[in-house]
Order: C-alpha cells, then structure tokens, then sequence
C-alpha cells in the first residue's frame, strides 16, 4: 500500500546560551582574518637595553574598538619574542585558539560572537627573560540581517547506521566552504566522512563514506554565532548536539525475487518472503533510509481511504513503507501486488518494526524502475566521488574522540567499502 499524503521530517533547534568563560584551548584549525576589519597595537617591553625595547606584543582587534566584524577574531603577534599566555574573557562561549608561527602567533579558532564584549590579556617573552603584557578590550558588532540553522537530529536519539547529519539553514548560502569549516564532529569511533550540499543552497549534510559503525556516539557543534554565511548576514547562536548511531539494521529486498534480507548487529537475521509493487506502481532501486515508523499508519490510494496498516516503517515522502500486509501473504514470495510498499507477513514485520530506528539503510534492487533523488532520505543514492563534489571544500573530514580535521581525500586510506553491511554500490538506485 502507499499513503498519498506528504509529510517531511521535523527539523529542531538547539542553541547555546551564553556564559563567562576563559580560554587557552589549543584547536587545529584557524579561519582566515579579514585584514580591512581588523587593526592591532603593539606595547613593547621597557627598560634593560635595545634587546628588551625589540621585543613588542600586539593584539587585534585594538583596545577600545566598536562594531568589530566577528570573522576577524583575535590574532596576538609577538615580535622578537614568543607568546606565553593569552587569556580570553567573555559574556560569550569560551574562545579557544591556536599557537603557530614557531610561538610567535596565536588566533582564536572560531568567529567571535555578536553583540558580545570581550577582554584580551596576552604575555610575551624575549630575549634576556623580559616579558611584556598587554591587554585589548573591544565589542563585536550586532547584526541587522541573520539567519538560524536547524538539525534533523534529536538530542540523545538513536539513528540507523546510513543515517546523514542533516542541517537547514533559514537564509541562502553563498560563503559555503566558510561554513563547513565552521562545523566540528566529535565521534565515539574514528571514522571517515564529508559534508555535502543539497539542491540549492540551504541544506547541508554529513555522511560517513561507509555506514556509521554501530553504537558510535557523536556529539556535534557548529559555530554559527558571529558567522556569516553571505555578507552582511551573520548568525547569533551555535548549534549543538548529540545523538547515537544504534544496532546495525540493513534491509536488501528483491522486487525480481520477492525475498528481503534483513540484517542485524552485522548478522543474517531473516530472508523473508515479500510483495513489493505491481507493474503500475513499481518500488523504485536505490538505497533508502527509514523515515519514521507508526502503528498503524493511515493509508489511502487506489480504492482505499484511511486504512489502517499495521507496523509500517517509511522510507519514501512519496509513500512507500515496509509494514504488515496480512492481507496478501498468499502472494508473498511470488508475486508483486502492492502500490509501491514491502508487503511483508505479521511476525517479520513486528520483529522489523522493532528493531528500526530513523536512517537504517533500505536497499531496494531489482525493480525495472529506477529511484527518484530526494524522494526520502536519499544520500546513499550517491557515491562518495560524487559527495566529495558536492561539497564546497572537496575535502574528506576525519572524525574520532578528539574532534575532526579536514583532510586531502587522496590521503584516506582504500576505497569506500560497498559490501551490503557497510554500504551500497556505486550507482545504486539503478541496481539491478
């Protein structure tokens, strides 16, 4: 059976509030400062001769500074020197940075926060052992124009192994590249993956290369307070959350064959006989991802209206679903006689509906049609070439416990595995 009516996932907000912290994580990666924006001072070590008077310390932005643009973030530079320490202090999130430079140069990592305050102490040291300390006290800048981003993810949920991280953004995007760097992932299990755009330029996801392994825990943070994802248009919050990636439960069912195999935590759980769509309304090839499940859903289509159907899990907007069909389990096994969905007997499907989570793989083959793109959550339909070209930065994201680093998608290690428990065939939506 097939619902002919729409629905589309809820997409949620998580915003962080702000608080008074201090500062002097070390992070990987540094956004580029906007020099027309932004200026510095120097203060320069007195007394003991001209090897102390060489040493100097600037900070930008300037002490007193009004409206600073948030991209330009905090750069301290010591000349003839090394920096020792640099204390942030805000109304805002906490402000990590990174040393480079062989010592000489710190920059805060993320943009600043709007409409925020902040307090720059920074020490420097020299030759002789003299040091010089300066202070830079400055406020960012309130927009007029901003934007919020959502998240398809619920705070401590549990997902299917294909499931992507699927965010929305209120206002187009033209600085993409900005704005993938702006994100960090931090996964329980070290993986591979890229973020990619959608048709247009509002939706941007995440997905792994291969399938997520199971029972990993992710936590994401994107640093959109003080980002602006086109000019003038700036975020006031960060996003953030965590979720789960649960037990591995992969579904291959055969339109030709009438079987699907279903399996769970990387094991052979069933091959079971199924009925999937006649010639009139085929159930398209492709790899899918369960949507949501309700027992029972009302259904309506051909010669039918509202009719309840017990244990269905969704995988398309247009309809179709893998549920109990009682009904034709005479024509399990043999022939196709449904409107699109996997007509599947009571037990199998009860055991199936249980075990299924948001974003468990569903990999149709053998249909003579072939799978439309975006109907469902169909980012598997892509081969990892074509997600790494989709993105703005064409670059792989290394993920683990200690965050993530962008990385040359030349030095990731073999190719995507396509065995069925770690993710489907290039080109899958014209499997066969």
């Amino acid at each position: 059976m097939r619902d002919s009516g729409e629905s589309r996932s809820r997409w949620g907000t998580v915003a962080t509030g702000r608080r008074a912290r201090l500062s002097l994580t070390a992070m990987a990666v540094i956004l580029s400062l906007s020099a027309a924006a932004c200026s510095a001072t120097a203060v320069a070590a007195r007394g003991a001769g001209p090897a102390a008077s060489a040493l100097r310390l600037f900070i930008s932005p300037t002490d007193g500074s009004a409206n600073v643009s948030p991209g330009c973030g905090i750069t301290v530079t010591a000349s003839h020197g090394r920096v020792r320490r640099v204390t942030v202090t805000t109304s805002g999130s906490a402000v990590p940075g990174t040393l480079g430079a062989g010592g000489t140069v710190w920059h805060s990592t993320w943009p600043l926060h709007t409409s925020a305050h902040y307090t720059v102490t920074a020490t420097a040291s020299g030759p002789g052992g003299k040091t010089v300390t300066q202070t830079s006290s400055f406020a960012t800048l309130t927009p007029s124009r901003t934007y919020t981003v959502m998240i398809t993810e619920g705070y401590q949920q549990t997902y299917g192994v294909g499931m992507p991280i699927k965010l929305k953004f209120s206002q187009p995007v033209t600085r993409r590249a900005a704005v993938e760097r702006a994100m960090q992932i931090t996964t329980s299990k070290p993986l591979v993956g890229a973020w990619y755009w959608l048709d247009g330029n509002r939706e941007l996801n995440f997905r792994p290369r291969n399938y997520w392994p199971q029972h990993t825990r992710v936590s994401f943070a994107g640093h959109f307070d003080g980002l602006a994802i086109a000019p003038g248009v700036y975020g006031t919050a960060d996003l953030t959350q965590q979720f789960t990636i649960g037990n591995s439960l992969i579904v291959v069912a055969s339109t030709a064959g009438h079987y699907m195999k279903v399996w769970y935590k990387g094991k052979l759980l069933g091959h079971w006989p199924i009925s999937t769509g006649k010639a009139a309304y085929p159930t398209a090839n492709g790899t899918y991802l369960t949507i949501d499940k309700h027992n029972p859903t009302l259904m309506t289509g051909p010669g039918y209206k509202n009719f309840p159907v017990p244990y269905a899990v969704r995988f398309t907007w247009s309809g179709n679903y893998i549920h109990d069909a009682y009904w034709s389990v005479a024509q399990q096994g043999s022939t196709n006689v449904s409107f699109g969905c996997v007509n599947v007997a009571p037990a199998d499907s009860r055991l199936y509906y249980d075990l299924a989570n948001p974003g468990d793989p569903v990999t149709i083959i053998g249909s003579p049609a072939v799978g439309q793109w975006r109907d469902g959550w169909t980012d598997w339909f892509l081969a990892w070439n074509q997600v790494l070209l989709r993105s703005a930065t064409h670059m792989a994201v290394e993920a683990g416990p200690d965050g993530s680093t962008f990385v040359s998608p030349s030095a990731v290690p073999g190719p995507a595995l396509t065995s069925t428990l770690h993710g489907p065939k290039p080109d899958n939506y014209l499997a066969s």
